[in-house]
């Protein structure tokens, strides 16, 4: 059977919006002068941009350049939950509401040139507020999707997903139902609030100043979401690293207590195998990732009972090569070795070491010039019969 089609309409000629506006009876002067009057089950789709700035969430930037830098830095570090990358001067940051994305979606594009646009301060919120607000102006049943623009991991380009919702589900879950063949379906669950976004985008434009559109015809998925349903869980994301140096290389969540480890200490085979597997991981400089034994007086409390107790260490770049990135990088090892330890039937847990614990620590191993333990990896393998 076929759908029936989507109308997307940009909602355009909006007067520049200024903290305070009231946003919702702007967007309905926007719909009429498109010439249509809302109906039950439209969509509007909002910039996050317009809702940020009725909000009065903006920055000034001063005239000095350097000033300017350090004004953005401090705004982009205030609104940092978690760094997950750094290039340059590029952040890529994980926002209290989950987000992530390129200087914590702080912007000054279609921002005058003179301040910065920072994120609504809780973008559900905000959708629901301007939802009741339509509600209450004109009586119908509308759903509104606040979107930004976000770079994907692995794909080039960007698109506009939903990072506030009111008035439907985020995800259309197909689970259970059967695909065209009548195969049924295990995983499938519809993004529909960033398909909502990414479709409203094709009209909006960068740079046309069309800041809304509107959406007929779009099967929403029924309850009351928000954009937060459409963040995955840490404990179920593969690719996620943390943002500060120390917690850089935290142990994969949901790994077993140290109580818990198998009490027999690893067979040095799977130790290999895992080994070699962490270390196709590319570190900057050439460096590369070296397990020691921890001897017994070096052992932390918590730790000494551990089957095995491994120091991970990063050794020095070769050469004249710059490391930058490298403890990124040395992370991803240090997961991949978890990873595979844990695929062999291993329990493990790492447990990173803070700058000084590993002044410490490389004394105690007494590791060669440039050699610098990361933390401690613990870990044990279940008795053989």
């Amino acid at each position: 059977m076929n759908r029936a089609p989507v109308l997307v309409v940009p909602l355009g000629g909006m007067p520049e919006i200024r903290e305070g506006d009231d946003l919702a009876r702007l967007l309905l002067a926007a719909v009429r002068e498109a010439g249509l009057e809302l109906a039950d089950g439209d969509v509007l789709a909002v910039t996050s941009k317009v809702v940020a700035k009725a909000e009065g969430r903006t920055v000034p930037l001063p005239a000095d350049p350097a000033d300017r830098e350090r004004v953005v830095a401090e705004t982009v570090a205030g609104e940092t939950a978690r760094v997950v990358a750094r290039r340059g001067r590029l952040v890529i940051a994980e926002t209290r509401t989950g987000l992530v994305g390129a200087n914590a979606l702080v912007d000054a594009s279609n921002a005058g040139g003179d301040r910065l646009v920072l994120l609504p301060a809780d973008p559900d919120a905000s959708a629901a507020r301007l939802r009741a607000a339509i509600e209450e102006l004109d009586g119908h049943d509308v759903a509104v999707v606040v979107t930004d623009t976000l770079g994907r991991p692995w794909r080039l380009g960007q698109t506009d997903v939903a990072v506030g919702l009111a008035g439907m589900a985020a995800l259309d879950d197909w689970r259970g139902r059967a695909d065209g063949d009548g195969r049924l379906l295990e995983v499938t669950e519809v993004a529909v609030a960033d398909e909502v976004a990414a479709a409203a985008d094709l009209v909006k434009g960068k740079a046309s100043r069309v800041p809304a559109a509107l959406l007929r015809g779009v099967p929403r998925p029924k309850g009351d979401g928000t954009a937060r349903d459409l963040v995955r869980p840490p404990a179920e994301d593969l690719f996620r690293t943390a943002g500060t140096a120390e917690d850089l290389l935290a142990f994969l969540e949901g790994g077993p207590p140290l109580a818990g480890l198998p009490p027999h200490p690893l067979d040095p085979a799977v130790l290999d195998r895992a080994l070699a597997t962490a270390r196709t991981v590319p570190i900057p400089g050439g460096r590369r990732l070296r397990l020691v034994p921890v001897p017994g007086p070096a052992r932390t409390a918590a730790l000494a009972g551990a089957p095995t107790l491994l120091a991970c260490c990063l050794g020095p770049p070769e050469g004249d090569e710059d490391g930058a990135g490298a403890e990124l990088a040395a992370g991803g090892a240090v997961r991949t070795l978890l990873l595979g330890l844990h695929a062999l039937g291993a329990g493990a847990r790492f447990q990173p070491a803070a700058p000084a614990a590993r002044r410490a620590l490389a004394e105690a191993l007494d590791l060669d010039p440039g050699w610098e333990p990361l933390g401690l990896l613990a870990a044990g393998h279940p008795g053989r019969t």
